[in-house]
């Protein structure tokens, strides 16, 4: 059995956030049962160029394998009535919608309580649902702006910048896996289910961590470091070698000393002995002088000689790739992160795996659902409806609008 193989999570999720979050719990064991709306065509991450096929693309398959899928329309009476029998079989109830929404779609705990008492109301929201923003669309790049992490990120004299990937959604979305583990674990212990006011506001702000500390506690005002400079401890950024950029750091004094002692062995510098530089708090109150002789003595050799050098001597380091590069290093193969399903559209998807890891069982991959493929097992094996049954909640517009 897989670890999550006894959780049923009935999803309302759609594009990233959401959708990431879920993943690592499908690729766990869970079952998640993604609703996807008729009228609009589904997750609008199905349709997300440029490689687009239908109602499929290759940006719904890397958030959506291990799930199934049901067309359902919750403004429907009967649509709703199916919605509430899924939750009767459900764990947990997930969506990453507006923060006002979740009360408009009578999805949180005060509304299924009737219905399943343990269920537990996961919610990743934009902004929360309480706060003067809770009614506002959330989106990563605003989120990064809004939360301070594009004033840092960037050289200094540059604009601000956004990172290359969104690692708001992608943390939300892990948050609120966390948290819908935690409200599942409890509701079984419990025996009642809770709400789970998760947000994206709520993560940006607090992985300020430590750079937000220092400013709330000691008036420490961050700002932009060149070259990607850690803020306090030196060196510890990238460098421009002869051929490439490598990132070099010394988040301990036994990798300055060991640096200090290769710089002086292949480079001719003089820095194990240089007072200026021998503690954390030296290399801090000296990082120009310091800098001045690093910058140089990097650019004599290209990335892969340092590496030769820096890594047998135990000082941290590593090249900055690309991602094709990324992608292909060995250990990448060595960890098995590249894992591949079959899609009748794009044949061999090759996508990155969950670093998620439980136990030594492997984990089976299924691309991601078609819409409404899993329509029939999920409404008969799971909830048991007959022909008859389904034929009249079709006509009712349970699944969309009858035909």
């Amino acid at each position: 059995m897989r670890p999550l193989d006894d959780v049923r999570v009935i999803s309302l999720e759609q594009y990233g956030a959401g959708p990431f979050g879920s993943l690592h719990l499908a690729d766990l064991g869970a079952d998640v049962i993604k609703i996807e709306d008729p009228r609009t065509g589904g997750d609008v991450g199905r349709y997300v160029p440029p490689y687009a096929e239908g109602e499929d693309s290759l940006f719904f398959e890397t958030f959506n394998r291990n799930k199934r899928s049901i067309s359902l329309d919750l403004t429907a009476p009967a649509g709703r009535q199916v919605f509430e029998d899924l939750v009767r079989h459900g764990d947990a109830v997930y969506s990453n919608l507006r923060g006002d929404v979740p009360a408009k779609m009578r999805i949180r705990y005060a509304d299924l309580a009737p219905v399943n008492p343990a269920v537990v109301c996961c919610s990743l929201t934009g902004f929360g649902m309480t706060g003067p923003r809770a009614a506002q669309p959330g989106y990563d790049y605003v989120l990064q702006g809004l939360a301070g992490w594009m004033a840092l990120t960037g050289e200094p004299d540059g604009p601000p910048a956004k990172s290359g990937l969104s690692l708001v959604d992608y943390a939300g979305g892990l948050v609120a896996a966390i948290a819908l583990l935690a409200g599942v674990h409890a509701a079984r212990r419990d025996g009642r289910g809770m709400d789970c006011d998760l947000s994206l506001y709520d993560t940006a702000v607090t992985m300020l961590t430590y750079p937000g500390t220092w400013h709330l506690t000691a008036g420490f005002t961050p700002v932009r470091t060149r070259h990607s400079a850690h803020p306090s401890l030196v060196p510890f950024q990238a460098f421009r070698a002869a051929d490439g950029w490598l990132v070099v750091g010394c988040a301990k004094e036994k990798f300055w000393q060991r640096l200090a002692a290769l710089l002086d062995a292949v480079a001719g510098t003089a820095l194990a002995a240089d007072a200026r530089f021998a503690t954390f708090d030296a290399r801090r109150r000296h990082a120009a002088e310091l800098l001045d002789i690093l910058e140089p003595a990097f650019l004599t050799r290209p990335v892969d000689e340092w590496l030769a050098a820096l890594t047998p001597a135990g000082v941290p380091c590593g090249p900055v790739n690309d991602v094709a590069a990324a992608l292909s290093d060995p250990h990448t193969a060595a960890r098995e992160l590249v894992v591949e399903t079959e899609h009748p559209a794009f044949g061999t998807v090759r996508q990155l795996a969950s670093p998620v890891r439980v136990g030594d069982d492997p984990v089976r991959y299924r691309r991601a659902p078609r819409r409404n493929e899993d329509a029939s097992d999920v409404l008969g094996e799971l909830l048991g409806y007959d022909s008859a049954r389904i034929a009249a909640l079709s006509g009712d517009g349970a699944f969309g609008p009858p035909r």
